[in-house]
């Protein structure tokens, strides 16, 4: 599979590092943020739904190239 072709990436993400980094950097501050809420209902959701988009966009970010 080409790395170069659209398709090779996961959907929902960018196709350049310096964009995929700033997405990845604001979805770790959303996740930081609300682990500190984690008593509260919305904090939990928050934390939960924000690791998970972390852990994809991280996965996306490694499969560009450098």
């Amino acid at each position: 599979m080409d790395l170069h072709e659209p398709t090779a990436l996961a959907p929902l993400y960018v196709q350049n590092r310096r964009d995929g980094s700033r997405l990845l950097s604001s979805a770790l501050v959303i996740f930081t943020i609300a682990a500190t809420q984690l008593h509260q209902a919305w904090g939990a959701a928050v934390a939960m739904i924000s690791a998970v988009v972390c852990l994809y966009w991280g996965f996306a970010y490694r499969r560009l190239e450098r």
